[in-house]
């Protein structure tokens, strides 16, 4: 595994290169599956990354610790014929997040734990984040105490990192809203200031010194900002560059740097590309992908119901409801509104918290139904233009099969090809 286009954006930046690459968040097969595919198709390097509460050494929301993360990968890897030496595995917002309701030096401790398992299982991206408050501190740290707590366990993974032989870069910083979308409508983001991303950096450089890891510094690349973008329920917030233009120009006081930029899904090719151009250069990106899945096994769905009307009794969106009111910890805290409202949030909400749900035995066994129902048969493209309108140029142009496997796979490419394209350099 590399991490050698990471490091070296920021130095093509440097050279007049408007390079850039995705990140991609997501622990679902499939998704993982289409995002090797591309990296093929696209002969590139792809970045994969797990967050502290999906993935961590007490298993994370997906059960899975970063060693078996790496390992569920792999598999996925070989199985498809990905190069590893290809494949860049992050983690992301690493930090004492999943334990903050416990006391700071708690908290800590395991967030340690956990980049050292991180470090260990071979991953060569880190995300440092330790900027919320734990039991009884303020929600938000200081800068000050961010930075040294970021530090604490830079020295952790450094540590870790000589024994498994790799040398990781590191990016700094957090973004506003929490990760993983608004949890409301939103209208105006406050951009990241130049002043206060000169500042994390500077801050950052003197706790790392302070720690006696200055030689780790040199391997951070990225800072994360907010350069405008976010997504709520129902709503998305375009980039707007002008707005950007003092944070963006802040770059050439920190030649070592790039921009990583949280939450760029649904946003356009446009603004992708924008983004890139202006140094935010790593763009990440996850609820669209498993929201473009969704809405290729939705397509599917109604699909199956038109070719068998008598599978409308098994069918997939209706059996995904009955979950999602049986089981409603994943979304009954982020989606408000009457009924009729919550419904429709439940299954099409820009945020995707169905994608909490696809691991599940219940919802696994209602998308076998569908595939065992649609297995062999090729799609009509009369049906595929009627349920599932942005595959059928693909389907017509014979880039995608018309069966339903390859449809998902062509439903998430279709939005990792937009990045793709977006992180190229300039012709």
């Amino acid at each position: 595994m590399t991490n050698s286009r990471i490091a070296n954006i920021a130095r093509d930046r440097r050279s007049g290169a408007q390079l850039g690459i995705t990140s991609v968040c997501t622990a679902h097969p499939l998704v993982i599956e289409a995002a090797l595919l591309q990296g093929q198709h696209e002969d590139t390097d792809v970045l994969i990354e797990a967050t502290c509460n999906q993935v961590n050494q007490e298993g994370g929301y997906t059960g899975m610790t970063p060693a078996d993360f790496r390992r569920f990968v792999g598999e996925i890897a070989a199985r498809v014929g990905f190069d590893t030496n290809r494949l860049i595995l992050g983690g992301d917002h690493l930090g004492p997040n999943p334990w903050k309701h416990l006391p700071p030096e708690e908290a800590m401790s395991r967030a340690a734990a956990m980049v050292n398992a991180y470090a260990k299982a071979g991953f060569t991206k880190f995300h440092l984040d330790t900027s919320m408050g734990c039991a009884g501190e303020n929600i938000a740290l200081t800068d000050e105490m961010t930075a040294e707590r970021a530090a604490h366990l830079a020295k952790i993974a450094d540590a870790a990192t000589d024994e498994a032989g790799t040398s990781p870069v590191y990016v700094i910083g957090t973004e506003v809203p929490v990760p993983g979308g608004a949890l409301e409508s939103i209208n105006h983001l406050e951009v990241t200031s130049a002043e206060a991303a000169l500042k994390t950096v500077d801050v950052h450089r003197q706790a790392f010194a302070a720690a006696g890891v200055s030689h780790v510094f040199e391997r951070v690349v990225g800072v994360v900002v907010q350069p405008g973008v976010e997504f709520g329920n129902a709503n998305v917030v375009g980039y707007d560059r002008e707005k950007a233009r003092s944070l963006s120009a802040a770059l050439s006081d920190m030649p070592q740097f790039i921009f990583e930029a949280h939450s760029t899904d649904y946003q356009s090719a446009d603004a992708l590309r924008a983004l890139v151009e202006d140094g935010f250069a790593i763009l990440k990106v996850g609820p669209w992908l498993t929201f473009a899945l969704r809405e290729a096994l939705y397509g599917l769905d109604h699909i199956a119901q038109v070719l068998d009307p008598t599978f409308a009794e098994h069918g997939l969106i209706a059996a995904i409801e009955r979950l999602m009111l049986s089981k409603p910890d994943h979304w009954q805290k982020y989606y408000h509104g009457n009924a009729s409202e919550l419904r429709l949030q439940r299954h099409f909400s820009y945020s995707d918290r169905i994608r909490y749900y696809w691991p599940h035995a219940e919802a696994e066994a209602a998308v076998n139904r569908l595939l065992t129902m649609l297995d062999g048969r090729s799609i009509p493209e009369t049906l595929v233009s009627q349920y599932l309108g942005a595959l059928y140029p693909a389907v017509l142009r014979g880039q995608a099969a018309p069966d339903a496997r390859s449809l998902q796979l062509a439903a998430v490419r279709r939005v990792l090809g937009l990045y793709a394209r977006a992180c190229r350099p300039t012709d």
